[in-house]
């Protein structure tokens, strides 16, 4: 009888990012020998995000270990009820209940240097109504997103922002895939963006099988890329 194959691992991104955000731990993955594939999110609401990374992983041949970064959490949150996805790692990440939006969970815990430093601008969107996007003010991006980066690269990334819509604030989680998937946590000790208390809660009622806590900011994947691929590999060892 042949061993079951290794899972995909589908690295997915957070709000104000890009794909790019995983390039440290996509590259060693990559050297260990593992599939890897690391799509993008649009960041316009909630279940589309969702909706298309589902998608995405449905059209994979084989089992998937889902990773989400910062609100690549809620994402696949809602998108690890895919069949073939085997099991979900959430980095620095929300970990919502079914029925719970990122604001109702966050709204729960003291805000983090994030709140006080969002920018809010129209788009265009269908309906008479324009939508409304969030970024991170340029000038604090670097404190309170890139803490850790070196400065030149944090700057470059405050110009380079992938607005998220900020329906997907206040749009509730149509399903909690942690609830029939085992799941694995990682807290960054240091965030300034996300609460780390926010982290820790999400973890703790999800029932994660491990929870690693890192002394490092919210783009722990960029400072701590050796501890976040343990992670994932280790997630991966368990879900066999």
């Amino acid at each position: 009888m042949s061993a079951p194959a290794s899972p995909t691992i589908v690295l997915v991104h957070g709000a104000f990012a890009d794909a790019s955000s995983w390039s440290p731990v996509t590259a060693r993955l990559l050297d260990q020998g593992y599939r890897v594939v690391v799509p993008p999110v649009f960041n316009r609401s909630l279940s589309a995000d969702a909706a298309y990374i589902k998608s995405f992983v449905e059209r994979i041949d084989g089992p998937v270990l889902l990773a989400g970064h910062s609100y690549g959490g809620a994402v696949i949150t809602v998108a690890g009820v895919a069949d073939n996805v085997v099991g979900l790692v959430y980095v620095s990440g929300y970990a919502l209940e079914e029925g719970e939006s990122l604001g109702q969970l966050q709204g729960g815990f003291p805000d983090s240097d994030l709140a006080a430093n969002l920018v809010y601008a129209p788009y265009p969107s269908e309906g008479d109504e324009p939508g409304t996007e969030v970024s991170v003010a340029i000038d604090a991006f670097p404190d309170v997103f890139a803490a850790g980066l070196d400065p030149a690269k944090a700057a470059v990334l405050a110009v380079s922002q992938r607005q998220l819509s900020a329906f997907a604030f206040t749009e509730p989680a149509s399903a909690a895939a942690w609830k029939t998937k085992p799941a694995w946590g990682i807290v960054s000790g240091a965030d300034r963006t996300i609460n780390p208390d926010v982290e820790r809660f999400g973890y703790q009622r999800a029932g994660m099988r491990a929870v690693v806590e890192i002394d490092g900011p919210h783009l722990v994947m960029q400072t701590h890329p050796d501890e976040v691929v343990a992670a994932i590999t280790d997630a991966i060892d368990r879900s066999a």
